[in-house]
């Protein structure tokens, strides 16, 4: 049996790290309904393309006028059987609306209540409007970094911040929360900050810093390049691979693989670092990416392949685990998507229909809280749901 089955989540969120908890939540059972602006309402919400988070899998749907008095009571009934509210509107907004924390404990007294931001729900860049990039890089992410050729920091690909910093933290957090109202705990608040989320990530380099003065900057550090056995390498055909052979006996096995016995002594000497990492490039430049990886990863060298997104969706060891699924959309048809990979997560999944975007549980989900047909149907005429 799935580990969240049985708990109920109302996410109000469309994109960002409330969706990626939201997403992680239903791939654990958790029975997620997604709350959306009504159509005449929803030009300020992102609307994502077809195959993003999971292309909705699993996710029942309606769409509330929150702005309207029947909506929000709408939602408030819902809220009622929920377990778990997220949402992602700037600091005040669901007070505003009337669907904030203190509004919905009354309804649900034991509700876990989380609210996400990139700053924060209080503090002076609470109100900052934000994205992936600048949370990294408030948080140090960035400037431990290897510099661009301008020097400015790199663009990360991934999302760290929303899917790591936010996403993960808030399902963490959710986790936490669910445990101690099992325990007997009330109603519980919890203020997920993206930017704090990658502090958190960050702390073994922020540690450092505070307590020894250390910054852990671009080679300055063993995690940041300092020395040749942590580094990236470029190889005869052009493709890279990672090396990371931080344990003096792994360090000495890559040595001695890639025909430099004569550096296996020197492994943290700072005077021959660029010696040794000249070395290494050199080497690696004599045969192909994949040549080098088949020789190395097995024999305890902390060496694998860099890969781009359309290598890794095919490497037989992610393909053999069950990471990616089948899904198919109407319009688009069929394609892969990453399964619920996560430790206990279900991956054997079938293929999963994506539902045209308009469509809705509405009728269902407010016939579940109470409401009769025939208040449904007024509802929609007015406007408050859809």
């Amino acid at each position: 049996m799935p580990q969240l089955q049985g708990i109920t989540v109302l996410n109000l969120a469309s994109v960002g790290p409330a969706a990626r908890a939201a997403r992680t939540l239903a791939d654990y059972g958790a029975r997620v309904i997604q709350v959306s602006p009504t159509l005449k309402k929803g030009a300020k919400q992102i609307r994502p393309p077809f195959h993003s988070y999971g292309a909705g899998r699993g996710f029942e749907r309606l769409r509330i006028d929150l702005k309207a008095e029947a909506g929000k009571a709408a939602f408030l009934k819902l809220a009622a059987r929920a377990d778990v509210v997220i949402e992602s509107y700037r600091p005040g907004v669901v007070d505003r609306l009337g669907i904030g924390f203190e509004t919905v404990r009354k309804v649900k007294p034991d509700v876990v209540y989380c609210a996400t931001t990139g700053y924060g729900q209080d503090g002076p860049a609470a109100g900052w409007a934000g994205h992936d990039i600048n949370y990294l890089g408030v948080a140090g992410y960035l400037a431990c970094s290897e510099p661009r050729a301008d020097g400015g920091a790199p663009i990360p690909g991934a999302t760290v911040a929303d899917s790591a910093g936010g996403g993960m933290h808030a399902v963490l957090s959710i986790l936490a929360a669910l445990v101690r109202r099992s325990l007997g705990g009330d109603a519980q608040y919890l203020d997920v900050a993206a930017a704090e989320g990658v502090i958190s990530l960050m702390s073994l380099s922020i540690d450092q810093f505070l307590a020894s003065g250390e910054v852990a900057g671009p080679r300055q550090v063993l995690l940041t390049g300092r020395y040749a056995f942590y580094d990236v390498y470029r190889c005869k055909d052009g493709k890279w691979v990672s090396v990371g052979a931080i344990e003096p006996h792994f360090y000495r096995n890559l040595c001695g693989l890639l025909g430099l016995d004569q550096w296996a002594d020197h492994q943290m000497d700072d005077s021959c670092q660029d010696e040794i990492r000249l070395a290494f490039r050199e080497a690696f430049l004599e045969r192909n990416r994949d040549e080098w990886v088949a020789e190395l990863a097995p024999k305890n060298t902390c060496v694998a392949p860099v890969y781009e997104i359309p290598e890794l969706v095919d490497d037989p060891h992610f393909v053999e685990r069950g990471v990616f699924m089948e899904a198919e959309d109407p319009e688009h048809g069929c394609f892969r998507q990453v399964a619920p990979i996560l430790a206990g997560g279900i991956r054997e999944q079938p293929n999963w229909q994506v539902r045209s975007p308009n469509e809705s549980d509405a009728q269902k989900l407010l016939e579940d809280v109470g409401y009769g047909v025939d208040e449904i149907e007024e509802l929609r005429r007015t406007g408050a749901v859809d």
